[in-house]
């Protein structure tokens, strides 16, 4: 399935972004305000008997790769988030990859613009540029197929993002330099499983 992005896909929206403890994601790490991007085809979102906590433990109890202060945490986040079903919180676990590659990408190049960055650094960079690049498109493809209710092809898309992100910790590590997107490795992944196990949920 296609992973582009249709024109109206996605907005850009301004959210606040609160501590992960439990990931240890520093501050200047996290998705820029500025960034967030919430899909334009409003969320019809019916059904408030899965709740963010309710869904998030019977997340982490499904798969032990599910953290459950970070499920609550990042989900919360969404501005829709408590009215939302399973179905909903699927979809925003998806548009939070969207949002978090998008500030993978900035931070990329704030990364390459400094005068003090490494040669190998900026090749390793250069190479994940590209990857996050396809990552918000996987995400957003994620998120178009859950919508449409086709789920073994959104979750397909989520997995996809999982794969990016281990080949970007792989470049800086074929470049013998530590990486400064290992907090955005960190989230991505968490977040496609998030987004994998609560489709998972889905009745």
């Amino acid at each position: 399935t296609s992973c582009r992005l249709s024109p109206n896909s996605i907005v850009r929206r301004r959210q606040n972004y609160p501590s992960l403890p439990s990931l240890s994601i520093h501050r200047s790490m996290r998705p820029p305000s500025a960034l967030v991007v919430v899909a334009a085809v409003a969320l019809v979102l019916f059904g408030v008997d899965a709740t963010v906590e309710t869904t998030s433990k019977a997340a982490a109890d499904k798969d032990a790769h599910v953290i459950y202060n970070f499920c609550v945490s990042e989900l919360r986040k969404h501005i829709r988030s408590s009215d939302a079903d399973t179905w909903g919180l699927a979809k925003i676990a998806a548009n939070m990859g969207v949002n978090n590659a998008y500030g993978a990408i900035h931070d990329i190049e704030r990364l390459l613009a400094k005068p003090d960055t490494d040669a190998k650094t900026k090749v390793a960079l250069g190479q994940c540029e590209g990857l996050y690049d396809n990552m918000k498109f996987t995400f957003a493809g994620a998120y178009d197929e859950i919508n449409g209710r086709n789920y073994a092809t959104g979750k397909e898309e989520a997995a996809k993002a999982v794969s990016l992100a281990h080949q970007c910790d792989d470049a800086f590590v074929k470049a013998a330099v530590p990486s400064p997107l290992k907090q955005r490795s960190i989230y991505s992944m968490q977040i496609a499983i998030v987004c994998t196990t609560i489709t998972n949920l889905i009745k």
